[in-house]
C-alpha cells in the first residue's frame, strides 16, 4: 500500500487509498480511506476500530523489511 503514496510525493500530488478489509474478531466488512497525510475517515460513521502504528528503529532492524520484524 505504500506504493501509491511514494509515488505522490515524488509527484508532489495528494494521494489516498480505499481500504477494503474485514473485522479479524468478527468478520464485520470495513472500509476506509486514508490518505499521504495520514488523515481517515471510515464509510460507517459507527465503525470504532483500534488503530495503530508501529514502533521501529530503523536504524537497529536487521529483518529484511518492517513486515519480517513482526
Amino acid at each position: 500500500m505504500a506504493t501509491p503514496f511514494v509515488q505522490g510525493q515524488l509527484r508532489q500530488e495528494p494521494v489516498s487509498v480505499l481500504v477494503e478489509t474485514e473485522c479479524a474478531c468478527c468478520a464485520r466488512p470495513l472500509r476506509f480511506t486514508v490518505d499521504n497525510q495520514l488523515a481517515y475517515s471510515f464509510e460507517d460513521p459507527k465503525t470504532e476500530p483500534l488503530l495503530f502504528v508501529p514502533q521501529v528503529d530503523f536504524g537497529k532492524l536487521k529483518d529484511p523489511s518492517i513486515i519480517d520484524a513482526f
